[in-house]
């Protein structure tokens, strides 16, 4: 079976807490590390207090404790460069390089590749400057979709329903209400359909499809309210049935794959794709350059192969060998989180009886936002936990994992009550 790896994951939410539980079932791993984790990593890995932002501390701690590979777990790591850090110091990571994580880093950049090489997506022009974006808008009409080019941690995209709401996200972004990302805007017309998530491995032109989830981005039921880094999604969703997954890999991720070799930077790692399913097929929203949180955690629950080696064969170009195993059940994530999210919120709320909620087989609860404090789980952030559910189909699924909700003590926490409802009415119709 050759060398066991000792192996390093960045970052501290539900996202990496459901790529540690993948790794550390593998038997390819000797020991798994996470930096900086959180109150639910430790039961699969071993914290480490690092600065991701030090690029040196990184890659000397690498060399320091025979780390054989690293996996970048959120964007703003890959967008500062340090996969390209890690590979210039000759170690084995899975990201993308500094170049290629534009693909998400500039939301302008992605949309000109998807313009210069027809991959369908939304009709879009980019300004730097709010009088003439006003202008555009004032031409255009409503309703409309005002983005910043840069992270935004999920929130920098504001669908104006009318001119005056696009006027004031505009000036919102301008004004610097989300930093830097807010420099320059995307101004994009407003599709009609039904979003899903998609997800690839990616070695320069080679690809190997995963599968597609359905998320939920706004904080209230019925998709109301503000967006969020997500509330919930499930795997799979009927919406990306074998035909329509055939059209997303045939005129979306094989194009852009080709389209960032022949840019000369090629992609290395997860293509997510967030998509627009519309009358006329598949338009791509936007890319993410990584895992998808909250559908990695319900992915990884669905995953029947090893998922060390699937980052590891992306990683030393091995794609080729994969044939990736996929569990039958519908799998669910149901994030809970802090009263007052996404706006204000209270930390260190004591959390407790996770042991119980999580007891049936069919229930994993990855931790995001949390904590240990005196012994103790307590929230650390805005969305703080991940209760996942698997089943046979999306309605069971959703029952299970709010049940499980239901043995939770948190009086600071809320969900969302309808996740997988569009699913569950097409279940309800057959």
């Amino acid at each position: 079976m050759g060398k066991k790896l000792n192996v390093l994951v960045l970052g501290s939410g539900g996202r990496e807490h459901a790529l540690c539980y993948g790794i550390a079932k593998s038997d390819k791993l000797a020991k798994l590390y996470i930096c900086p984790g959180n109150g639910g990593t430790d039961t699969v890995a071993e914290s480490v207090d690092l600065d991701v932002k030090d690029h040196l501390q990184i890659v000397n701690f690498a060399y320091d404790n025979d780390i054989d590979f690293i996996i970048i777990g959120p964007e703003a790591p890959l967008v500062d460069g340090l996969a390209s850090s890690l590979r210039a110091a000759d170690i084995l990571v899975f990201g993308p390089d500094r170049e290629a994580a534009q693909i998400e880093g500039s939301k302008g950049f992605m949309k000109d590749l998807c313009r210069e090489f027809n991959i369908p997506t939304a009709k879009y022009e980019r300004f730097s400057d709010a009088t003439k974006a006003k202008e555009f808008i004032k031409l255009m009409g409503a309703p409309l979709v005002v983005k910043a080019d840069g992270l935004a941690a999920g929130k920098g995209v504001i669908i104006a329903q009318n001119i005056a709401e696009a006027n004031f996200a505009i000036d919102d972004m301008f004004g610097g209400a989300f930093g830097d990302a807010g420099a320059e805007v995307v101004i994009e017309e407003f599709m009609v359909g039904e979003e899903a998530s998609f997800f690839a491995l990616v070695n320069g032109a080679n690809v190997a499809p995963m599968v597609g989830a359905q998320d939920h981005k706004p904080v209230g039921e019925g998709d109301m309210g503000p967006n969020t880094g997500g509330m919930g999604a499930y795997t799979p969703t009927p919406i990306l049935d074998e035909a329509m997954t055939k059209r997303v890999m045939d005129e979306i991720i094989i194009p852009t794959a080709n389209a960032m070799v022949k840019r000369g930077m090629p992609f290395d790692g997860v293509l997510f794709a967030g998509l627009m399913i519309t009358e006329t097929g598949p338009k791509l929203i936007e890319y993410n350059a990584r895992f998808g949180d909250p559908e990695i955690q319900a992915i990884a629950m669905r995953l029947q192969s090893d998922m060390l080696e699937l980052l590891l064969a992306t990683a030393q170009n091995r794609l080729d060998e994969l044939k990736i195993k996929w569990s039958d059940d519908v799998v669910m994530n149901v994030v809970m989180a802090a009263k007052g999210y996404p706006i204000a919120y209270n930390k260190d709320t004591e959390i407790s009886n996770l042991e119980v909620a999580s007891a049936p087989d069919n229930i994993t609860i990855f931790h995001a936002g949390t904590k240990r404090l005196g012994g103790n789980i307590v929230a650390n952030g805005g969305r703080v936990l991940n209760i996942v559910a698997a089943a046979g189909s999306v309605k069971a699924a959703a029952q299970a994992a709010y049940d499980a909700i239901d043995n939770i003590d948190w009086d600071d926490g809320f969900c969302r009550k309808d996740i997988g409802f569009r699913a569950i009415a097409r279940e309800d119709k057959q």
